[in-house]
């Protein structure tokens, strides 16, 4: 009997995990691994760089709630990835990353592209390993775990040329069966929830991205539902009960953290305050936490734990409380303050752009570049279902709304919309070209103000005068046909109407850049 080889064994056991697709750049120390994956049919995507790929495999695992697979190449290859791997760690995706290392015998003697992965990593993998022949099965299976463990994360492997090749001495494996107990509604410590909620006067939910992953249904609980940005869509927010999304805008924070003070309850479900900023320090003393696992931080305290899934909670609670119809009025003038503050100024500028998102794309998959357009587009944004608006929240890092869309059109073949900043665009406009290669249903809006606005806005903040903000004119949409798409710029409402829906009906992708001036966010959030 001939034995698969290492590469071959760990395909498979990634492909009994559930995992359908790896992103990243061919090396020669990782030709093997990439050959034994779509063997395996795991298909393979080239990107242009490796963060990117990082960032490609997010979008998928999100959509997919597998682990994403990134694979490089030794070196120069693992380093380009780090702030990927960086955005995966503080985004909780559960991202394996998979690189290739220089053969043993010969490492300790040789110098070309050699360093220590497992160092430059550990800020920001769970852990880190070197797969040999006799356990690679077991090697990955412990590693999708860990990455899959609460709360999700990258987890890297090292594979060296020679052991990839050899014949594995572990068999494919796929993941354990897990049974976990389900509360009930006579459950005490569930009764005692119910009890607090039902005594509060004025309860409020904050509801995070664990509780969007696992789609609780917080809209049943018939309290007024603030989100994070990366929650939204877990109650429709065209629904009565819907406060919006916090967390970055000083001006929408400061509205609903008012109402926070006057809640005599916060009910946080599935959240994960990495998300927010230094106002979100100690939102309430009167907070209770709903989680699966508790994240690591000491953002604020929380007045009682419940330690279980969001989804079973928001199931159960329902039946064991009263509803508070004079409180949800009261919220209800929070609710219209928060929209009228972002209310759209004038025909054209990113407040009209969004606008017109909402109007002609409403349930598409929408992907967020860090700026300022994103504060306002997490706040315009009409999401109606969970998981719709992807962003680097967490982590803020710039130029993720390219790659996540690919991640995303590639988990769904489904038209996906990238929102960026001219900045952000200009720092990975080579994965134009991975988009032309795969064929994927993406439209690109680019928000070309020629600055970095937020910058511009801080340093006009702090006093200072504006500098290294100021970007000149980049020609787009000739740029997005030179790498084989549609391209268009626009400036008016209308014409960026029709432009969507004309992108809707072409097979590849489309660049549409909307051209205003960076002074019209002044005040906008």
């Amino acid at each position: 009997m001939i034995r698969p080889n290492v590469a071959d064994t760990i395909a498979l056991t990634l492909q009994a995990h559930g995992v359908r697709h790896g992103f990243g750049m061919p090396g020669g120390e990782v030709v093997t691994m990439i050959d034994a994956l779509v063997t395996a049919g795991i298909q393979f995507h080239l990107a242009r760089h490796e963060t990117a790929a990082a960032i490609m495999a997010a979008g998928v695992s999100v959509l997919e709630d597998v682990p994403g697979l990134l694979v490089t190449t030794v070196g120069p290859g693992l380093t380009n990835a780090v702030n990927g791997i960086a955005d995966a760690s503080q985004e909780r995706v559960p991202l394996l990353v998979i690189s290739g290392i220089v053969d043993r015998p010969t490492r300790a003697r040789y110098t070309h592209q050699v360093i220590d992965h497992a160092a430059v990593l550990r800020p920001f993998v769970k852990a880190s390993f070197e797969v040999e022949a006799e356990s690679a099965a077991a090697t990955v299976t412990r590693a999708l775990a860990l990455a899959m463990q609460h709360p999700r994360g990258p987890v890297h492997l090292d594979l060296s040329p020679a052991t990839a090749a050899l014949p594995a001495l572990d068999q494919p494996s796929g993941p354990v069966p897990v049974s976990l107990p389900s509360l009930c509604a006579d459950d005490p410590a569930l009764r005692n929830l119910a009890a607090r909620l039902s005594a509060a006067e004025r309860p409020l939910i904050i509801a995070g991205f664990e509780a969007a992953c696992l789609g609780a249904d917080v809209a049943g609980l018939g309290v007024p539902v603030f989100t994070t940005y990366k929650a939204k869509g877990i109650i429709p927010e065209d629904h009565p009960l819907a406060m919006g999304g916090i967390g970055l805008s000083p001006a929408a924070d400061k509205i609903a953290l008012d109402l926070i003070a006057r809640s005599d309850l916060v009910l946080a479900i599935g959240y994960d305050p990495i998300e927010m900023r230094l106002g979100w320090l100690d939102p309430s003393d009167r907070l209770v936490e709903v989680t699966g696992a508790p994240a690591d931080h000491a953002m604020h305290g929380a007045s009682l734990r419940f330690l279980a899934c969001p989804a079973e909670v928001c199931a159960l609670l329902p039946g064991l409380i009263t509803p508070r119809p004079q409180w949800q009025d009261m919220a209800a003038e929070t609710r219209q303050a928060l929209r009228t503050k972002f209310e759209t100024p004038k025909p054209w500028g990113p407040h009209a752009i969004i606008e017109t998102l909402n109007t002609v794309s409403p349930e598409t998959v929408v992907t967020v570049d860090s700026g300022a357009h994103r504060i306002l587009l997490s706040q315009k944004w009409q999401a109606m279902q969970p998981l719709t608006l992807l962003q680097s929240a967490g982590f803020c890092t710039m130029a993720a709304a390219l790659p996540l869309a690919i991640g995303a059109a590639t988990a769904t073949g489904q038209r996906t919309i990238a929102v960026m900043g001219d900045g952000g665009l200009e720092m990975c406009a080579g994965e134009l070209a991975t988009l032309r290669d795969l064929g994927l249903p993406v439209t690109v809006i680019v928000f070309q103000d020629q600055s970095l606005a937020l910058i511009a806005m801080k340093q006009a903040q702090a006093g200072l005068p504006s500098g290294a903000v100021t970007l000149g004119l980049t020609d787009f949409a000739a740029l997005a046909r030179a790498f084989g798409g549609a391209g268009v710029t626009v400036s008016d409402a209308r014409t960026l109407a029709q432009e969507l829906a004309d992108a809707r009906d072409r097979a590849g992708f489309t660049l549409i850049a909307c051209r205003f001036d960076a002074d019209d966010y002044r005040n906008s959030f």
